[in-house]
């Protein structure tokens, strides 16, 4: 793990020198061989909508209540690691299986128990770069990966192959098919470990690095005995898109509102996924609607639901084979496009020879303007994000939105980039570090209105705004705002 680590910055260093992700010439014959993943199971067959969350009892109750097809139950970038959080997410999952997952909310008395037909869980470990400083190996802080992939799968396995279903995961932050190749090599020790199948486990894979996009068909094939299928994990992808491409001047995106599915890079990488997933005889997922009710704006709301609906229109059109939604309200909008216009359980036999994708579609910039909008509202959004990760929580709502830890990266990257290149705001005003300063203090002091002098005191607003300053004003670009993030936390 560490090795791939370190391959990683070295592949950055080659990035930041002025080469390009491009597909790699070693792995042409797995691009071009007839090949296909190992079979997938019936409960995998059809997911037309899935829905995703943290870890805590009640979220998982109701997410597996909320009529979606399957549940991703996430300890990654819905989830903030502290340990209560990461040990009681592993608790209640267990309890799922053994029929204990039932509880009564002490302070509101309500009850919450599993329904009659359960959507189908899969759970997102953390990435391959993040540990778990609470459980030493040999006096090192251990992978937050294995441990997270390693309890669920010692405690539940043999359960979920009894009652008919399986060991699914979401494998997030993938940067190349080496990294597929270890996950795969954990997958198969894992299983003659429990004396179970080999292939029991299904993996899907998040494209949500600018490097995967180049490698999907690698990943796959290193995966193809455990391989569900990919997902077009769109937020993670634009903030890589900016991290691969830092010291690249012509590569500055607009604002992150109007880097949009089914332009440039974005429709070009969903695109190819599709055809790359389903020659292979796998499911291509698609995005995050991260929309949320607007309570007591009925218009607003309906505003909101029609963007969610042009969305997975565009999605189930293009031949994804299902969705993600992150509140349950958004269920049923989604459901509704899938069922109309994919009556079948999936579309896999779509097999989208007509599309032809190569480096330079996959490196299109979009089009569109730099607001000062926009860029106070990636201090507003990223510094509440990363306060409410501080306390414990890792999926925030926030404008509306259910935000997690990939758009607070988006948010901080793309300020770190228009710092780094001085970008003129349609206004005219250039993005320096004092205007950022200022600008930072000013929208502070907006969010304190909103939420209130006494929540914004009692908050870690403070560590928030300095660890978003050093961020944002680094003079080289940090990875992962979650490893400093995560000191602050353990």
């Amino acid at each position: 793990r560490r090795e791939l680590l370190a391959a990683r910055a070295e592949r950055q260093a080659r990035f930041d020198a002025g080469e390009l992700p491009d597909f790699l010439p070693e792995t042409a014959e797995v691009r071009s061989g007839d090949w296909k993943v190992g079979p997938i199971p019936a409960d995998l067959q059809n997911r037309r909508v899935e829905i995703t969350g943290p870890v805590d009892r009640k979220m998982i109750v109701n997410a597996l209540n909320s009529g979606a097809t399957h549940f991703m139950a996430d300890f990654e970038d819905a989830n903030s690691p502290t340990w209560s959080n990461c040990i009681e997410g592993q608790l209640n999952l267990r309890d799922r299986w053994d029929g204990k997952i039932d509880f009564t909310d002490e302070t509101s008395g309500k009850r919450y128990a599993i329904g009659e037909t359960p959507a189908v869980l899969i759970i997102r470990p953390r990435g391959w770069h993040l540990l778990e400083e609470h459980v030493t190996v040999d006096g090192e802080p251990m992978s937050g990966s294995l441990f997270d992939f390693g309890l669920y799968f010692f405690h539940n396995a043999k359960a979920l192959l009894a009652k008919g279903s399986g060991p699914y995961f979401y494998i997030p932050k993938l940067e190349s098919h080496l990294e597929a190749r270890l996950w795969n090599d954990v997958f198969v020790y894992a299983q003659e470990k429990l004396g179970i199948p080999k292939g029991s486990i299904k993996a899907t894979v998040l494209i949500e690095t600018l490097p995967a996009g180049f490698e999907m068909d690698e990943i796959l094939y290193e995966l193809r005995d455990h391989a569900a299928g990919l997902n077009a994990g769109r937020w993670d992808y634009i903030f890589s898109f900016i991290k691969k491409l830092a010291k690249r001047p012509d590569y500055v995106l607009p604002d992150r509102g109007q880097v949009v599915m089914g332009k440039a890079f974005l429709g070009a990488y969903a695109l190819l996924l599709i055809k790359t997933c389903h020659r292979r005889g796998a499911f291509a997922m698609g995005g995050m609607a991260a929309q949320i009710p607007i309570k007591g704006d009925p218009a607003a709301n309906e505003a909101a639901f029609a963007k969610v609906r042009a969305d997975k229109e565009r999605e189930v059109n293009d031949g994804h084979d299902g969705t993600w939604v992150a509140h349950p309200d958004l269920v049923p909008v989604a459901k509704e496009v899938f069922d109309r216009l994919m009556p079948q359980p999936n579309q896999v036999d779509r097999q989208r020879d007509d599309v032809e994708v190569g480096q330079a579609d996959l490196l299109r910039l979009h089009e569109g303007s730099k607001t000062e909008e926009g860029f106070r509202l990636n201090i507003r959004v990223g510094v509440q994000y990363i306060e409410a990760w501080l306390r414990g929580r890792g999926a925030v709502p926030i404008y509306n939105l259910m935000e997690d830890a990939a758009t607070a990266e988006i948010s901080r990257a793309q300020i770190w980039q228009w710092l780094q290149y001085g970008a003129v705001l349609e206004n005219g005003v250039t993005v320096t570090p004092e205007f950022f300063d200022k600008a930072l203090g000013e929208e502070m002091e907006r969010v304190r209105g909103e939420l209130g002098a006494e929540a914004y005191d009692a908050g870690r607003f403070p560590e928030a705004i300095d660890l978003f300053r050093r961020l944002s004003l680094a003079p080289e670009f940090e990875d992962f705002l979650t490893v400093p993030a995560y000191q602050l936390l353990a």
